[in-house]
């Protein structure tokens, strides 16, 4: 069985430098387990890791597509399967980095998506719903009804997949929730280590909120402005990420940007939230307080080291290197 690193964690939490790190330290390869992070130009807004961030260490699942280009879950596992299937082959160890909890999981318990379960004529007809007047409260009442359990999953506002929830009701006649919780008794397809960075509450929404800003200072608009010059839909997957969605609404005259940043900053917290209530009480990740270390982006990626170590995830003579 391949051997992965999971390294998950709440928006902002060092995901990315303790994978960067902790790589160098056991000949791995990061693969991005962002949704946002696999489009090319947007670059500000997903927070993505510079070429001179990744020290030499190589990246997968990022500026692999157009912004024009659908993303989703089934996409991710198929990419994230070839990525480790890449990197083992080459005698590597991959170390999957990233806060979406629904697509590492697709990876870790090789969940099906049944290509056959899919209907594009009512999910079109779902998508011009979703774009009229209480269009998506609509729909997530109809979810509601249908699938109340796939609800507790499924933010109201997460509208692709209110809608994706929808189309595979109407295709199979079955729950979306009944079908993912039989695809979570399987049991895991790699021989997987999983980490958790956790952190106070108070701590980590400060960071989002000084992360936001920087954002706004390294040019977030022009960004946006940039991908709607190009002719990217503002319906597209790619503009509904957190922090485009709310400047294209800025740069379209519906709100100011002052009401523009203050809604990434509560939406990313929001998410932060749910990060947190998706892995917090997953007993087969190891957690990590963050707030225990005076140097976090140093300790925690050797602590990681360690824990393989002493676990035997790592035998001995599988990686001699050295924090440099």
């Amino acid at each position: 069985m391949k051997k992965i690193v999971i390294i998950a964690g709440p928006t902002a939490s060092g995901k990315s430098d303790a994978a960067i790190l902790l790589s160098k330290l056991i000949g791995g390869e990061v693969i991005s387990a962002d949704s946002m992070q696999v489009y090319k130009g947007m670059d500000i807004g997903t927070a993505k890791v510079t070429k001179e961030e990744m020290q030499g260490i190589p990246h997968h699942l990022i500026d692999v597509l157009s912004p024009f280009e659908e993303f989703n879950v089934s996409v991710f596992k198929k990419l994230a399967d070839e990525a480790i299937e890449d990197i083992t082959l080459r005698g590597h160890i991959p170390v999957i980095a990233g806060g979406t909890g629904f697509y590492i999981q697709a990876v870790l318990y090789g969940i099906d998506f049944d290509d056959e379960a899919s209907d594009p004529e009512y999910r079109s007809l779902l998508e011009e719903k979703a774009l009229k007047e209480n269009g998506p409260e609509e729909l997530y009442e109809k979810l509601k009804e249908l699938d109340p359990a796939s609800c507790e999953k499924i933010h109201k506002n997460n509208i692709k997949r209110v809608i994706r929830a929808l189309e595979y009701i109407h295709a199979t006649g079955e729950q979306i929730s009944v079908h993912n919780r039989n695809e979570r008794e399987k049991p895991p397809v790699y021989d997987a280590a999983g980490f958790f960075i956790s952190d106070s509450r108070d701590a980590l929404y400060e960071r989002i909120d000084r992360r936001v800003d920087v954002m706004i200072e390294r040019g977030l608009v022009a960004e946006v402005k940039s991908l709607l010059d190009m002719g990217v839909p503002v319906s597209s997957t790619a503009m509904q990420g957190l922090g485009y969605k709310e400047i294209a609404a800025y740069l379209n005259g519906t709100i100011d940007l002052d009401e523009a940043v203050n809604r990434i900053k509560t939406g990313s917290r929001h998410f932060a939230k749910r990060q947190f209530t998706w892995f917090n009480n997953r007993e087969d990740f190891h957690k990590i307080e963050r707030d225990r270390y005076k140097e976090p982006g140093r300790e925690i990626p050797e602590e990681m080291y360690r824990y393989l170590k002493d676990t035997g995830f790592i035998r001995k003579g599988e990686s001699d290197n050295e924090m440099s």
